[in-house]
């Protein structure tokens, strides 16, 4: 079975492959530009997915799956998929532990004034006249219910917070005390002191947040999107911290990245900016290959259980 991979993979994990599965023939490449010499006769292919085209997929004529190790799948070329019955799957679920870290980082960041107490620090200003408030017994709505979510809402129960799920469907997810529709979720803002955006890039969620949200929600509300940027319009968001609907918003994703330097994100006071590392693990290629060599067994034992497939006509 030959297996070609254009993402560029750390030199122990590529020994680690190869030690697990000897019967294999793995290619390893750091770009599809030199993968693309070896894509005729591949069979499974492992990629970022950000540099897969409709003419890779045509030039890869024997390529029965494809590996995306990375949770989100919004770059694939999804209508040339549809044409090829080509197994896809992702990375879903890697990034629970730094992502759901990250949330309750800036959260108490933002609540406990961490930038005031850098700055005080490094400028040796010794004041106790901080003006600090509590996570603790708050309500957090999460748009999204996925593996990401579940933890971020197991992790709130630690701070006895109320937790309110957003999905499309609505259904019932461990951790939640509520689990309501995306088209409920209005009815709910006004009680949401935090609100978590973990949601993928899909026709039915660009744009899914309005300056609407942000005038319900309460006005020490934080919005925190580590989703996609294009979840939420830079304009709305701007509007919503300049007319004071919410306190704070921190932003790890935007419309445009890098996120220019003349923006207006950078200089506002009530905007937190990251740079889309909530993800960022030294544990991240372990746990994608761990994803893969444990698809590989069910895939050569009949495709039974295989995790995180892609619905390709769906686009997620």
């Amino acid at each position: 079975m030959k297996i070609l991979t254009s993402a560029e993979l750390p030199q122990e994990n590529q020994s680690n492959l190869e030690r697990m599965f000897p019967e294999d023939h793995f290619t390893f490449c750091n770009n599809m530009e030199d993968a693309e010499d070896h894509l005729l006769d591949t069979e499974i292919l492992i990629t970022y997915g950000n540099d897969l085209t409709e003419a890779v997929i045509q030039k890869a004529s024997k390529l029965k799956w494809i590996m995306v190790i990375a949770a989100g799948v919004d770059k694939l070329p999804f209508q040339e998929l549809k044409k090829r019955d080509i197994l896809v799957t992702s990375a879903k679920g890697i990034h629970k532990a730094p992502m759901s870290e990250y949330v309750f980082f800036v959260l108490m960041l933002v609540y406990r004034k961490g930038k005031v107490l850098i700055e005080n620090e490094k400028n040796k200003v010794w004041t106790r006249d901080i003006q600090m408030e509590e996570i603790t017994n708050k309500t957090m709505l999460i748009a999204g219910t996925g593996i990401l979510g579940r933890e971020i809402a197991k992790i709130a129960k630690a701070f006895q917070m109320k937790t309110i799920g957003v999905s499309k469907s609505g259904r019932q997810v461990d951790y939640f005390d509520k689990n309501i529709t995306f088209k409920e979720m209005d009815m709910y803002l006004n009680e949401a002191d935090f609100v978590i955006s973990i949601l993928p890039s899909t026709p039915g969620t660009k744009g899914f947040f309005q300056y609407k949200h942000f005038e319900t929600m309460p006005e020490h509300g934080v919005f925190v999107n580590i989703g996609r940027g294009d979840a939420v319009s830079g304009e709305v968001v701007l509007k919503a911290i300049h007319e004071k609907e919410i306190f704070h918003a921190v932003l790890d994703v935007f419309e445009e990245e890098p996120l220019p330097k003349d923006h207006p994100f950078w200089e506002e006071e009530n905007i937190t900016v990251t740079t889309h590392l909530s993800g960022v693990s030294p544990h991240y290629f372990d746990r994608a290959l761990d994803i893969f060599s444990d698809n590989l067994e069910k895939y050569k034992n009949g495709k039974k259980n295989i995790l995180n497939i892609v619905d390709v006509k769906q686009g997620y």
